[in-house]
């Protein structure tokens, strides 16, 4: 099984107050500005049963070329800054870092 890149997977439940939508948003706008993020994804739990949930309510996923570029992020200035930030309004979280074992890669469609 071939490896393909270095995964970052972040799995949150904020915190009642939180403004999420300017947490996305900072997110977003933080992803597009370090070179080292080959994609992002997020989305946010609308389907899972409450009890297989635990109350976390959305996940982030990062790709990296390698774990060097995960390492690179990950000191990056604006993510420190970002980091304190997303730390602030989080309840519980669960981080994955990991390099991806490739066993059937998506498929873009185009019509």
């Amino acid at each position: 099984m071939a490896t393909s890149g270095f995964k970052h997977l972040v799995v949150v439940k904020f915190k009642e107050d939180a403004k999420v939508d300017e947490i996305l948003e900072g997110l977003e706008n933080l992803v597009s500005q370090i070179d080292t993020v080959k994609s992002f994804e997020w989305g946010e739990d609308k389907e899972s049963h409450e009890m297989l949930r635990q109350g976390f309510t959305h996940a982030f996923s990062m790709t990296f070329e390698n774990k060097d570029g995960y390492v690179a992020f990950t000191s990056h200035p604006l993510h420190v800054e970002f980091s304190a930030a997303f730390t602030a309004v989080i309840d519980k979280i669960v981080l994955l870092d990991f390099p991806v074992a490739a066993v059937k890669s998506s498929v873009v469609v185009t019509p």
